[in-house]
């Protein structure tokens, strides 16, 4: 414990719970991405098709329709509980792909039936994180709490990615899900250490606890403001660097598979420094203005990055883009859990996951757009749309962050 005491950035793990989260979590990350790798590749290399492999994407995506769901259980079973229950859910179907690998019975359509039962939990996943580190880290350190939180998924991105490739080619798919089985079975144990959230005495129909998550949203001026923030963040920012940056690769820098590798690197690099800096400085006194302008920062940097042809300034760019982007992201999950009720966090923080659909519009308007006038003019017409309709937000909602 003294080490904790020590730094600041650690003090979020004198709460006994997070001591278990953290592992709990980290284990999940590194599995998701381990398997999303494996089984993407998988896919491509035993259909040899793009079709499939886009169908295996989409399907992840799949689960954040019913986050609301997933978010309202957990406001009426208890966090933990179904928390514990989605870790072991993902166990068993890493267990059931495991034996299928082992004896060679696993085939594209299994790993697509396999991607839709997972895509429909996992995204509720990060769900319940958050509602959990609202019900048990004191509000000082909050912000730490999001950001160490946060390093789960950034080192993931990373280590996960590349402890999944090389375990594939060394040992083969059935062998590494036995790895990935590990984890998550390893994941389930550290959960059952987390508190378990308060559960309300009364509890009503479904239905209208669903809706009353809804509906206490849209009644509340900030919580709306940030879910249109979420959702403008997701159409117009993340496209560029999340779905089209193989193409800013292949086109822009006419760099190979390594060099689309280096900007994946760099850019989730950059998101793991602004992890560890919110969670050692514990965020701004001030999280909506430094939310707002850290927003406007990286839709500049995403304007110059769409002009930018030398890889060397592009790696750059994409370190710096990915420390404002988790300085916005974390900032903005801190006023979210910050201001949402306890009762009703698990709802809130579900609906807060439908914003990524976002992302399903503005990519495929990004790519028509590409085609008719180019990358570099989408690129800036996305950035004022940011830019116009982030002011936007702020002004029509300043009551609510600046009473």
């Amino acid at each position: 414990m003294s080490l904790i005491d020590r730094f600041a950035a650690l003090a979020p793990f004198r709460v006994r719970s997070f001591r278990f989260q953290w592992p709990a979590d980290l284990l999940t990350s590194w599995a998701f991405e381990m398997e999303m790798l494996v089984l993407g590749w998988y896919v491509l290399v035993t259909s040899d098709s793009v079709i499939l492999l886009t169908a295996f994407g989409a399907l992840g995506f799949l689960g954040t329709l019913v986050s609301p769901v997933f978010g309202m259980l957990g406001d009426r079973l208890g966090r933990r509980t179904m928390l514990c229950f989605m870790r072991a859910y993902y166990a068993a179907l890493a267990a059931v792909t495991m034996t299928l690998g082992l004896n060679d019975a696993l085939t594209p359509n299994f790993v697509l039936g396999i991607a839709l039962f997972s895509g429909l939990v996992r995204s509720s996943d990060l769900v319940m994180r958050n509602s959990l580190l609202g019900d048990t880290m004191p509000p000082e350190h909050l912000v730490r709490g999001i950001g160490l939180a946060r390093t789960t998924q950034d080192t993931a991105r990373i280590a996960g990615a590349i402890a999944g490739a090389g375990l594939f080619a060394a040992i083969g798919i059935g062998n590494t899900y036995a790895v990935v089985t590990v984890f998550y079975v390893a994941a389930f144990m550290f959960s059952l250490g987390i508190v378990r959230s308060q559960r309300p005495n009364e509890v009503g129909s479904r239905w209208r606890d669903l809706k009353g998550g809804f509906l206490y949203i849209w009644n509340t001026p900030k919580l709306l403001a940030l879910m249109w923030l979420a959702f403008l963040i997701n159409f117009a920012a993340f496209p560029f660097t999340i779905s089209l940056l193989p193409f800013s690769a292949k086109e822009i820098f006419h760099v190979a598979e390594g060099g689309l590798g280096t900007l994946v690197t760099s850019y989730a690099g950059g998101a793991f420094v602004g992890s560890v800096l919110m969670a050692t400085t514990g965020g701004s006194p001030s999280p909506a203005r430094f939310m707002f302008a850290c927003a406007m920062i990286w839709f500049v940097l995403l304007a110059v990055f769409g002009t930018v042809t030398d890889i060397r300034i592009g790696l750059g760019l994409l370190a710096v883009i990915g420390v404002v982007q988790s300085f916005t992201m974390l900032s903005m999950s801190s006023l979210i859990i910050g201001t949402a009720a306890s009762e009703l966090r698990g709802r809130v923080l579900g609906v807060r996951m439908l914003a990524v659909y976002g992302l399903a519009l503005g990519l495929p308007l990004a790519g028509a757009l590409i085609d008719r006038i180019g990358y570099v003019s989408t690129v800036w017409i996305f950035i004022v749309i940011d830019v116009m309709a982030t002011a936007a937000i702020a002004f029509k909602w300043r009551r609510a962050f600046w009473p």
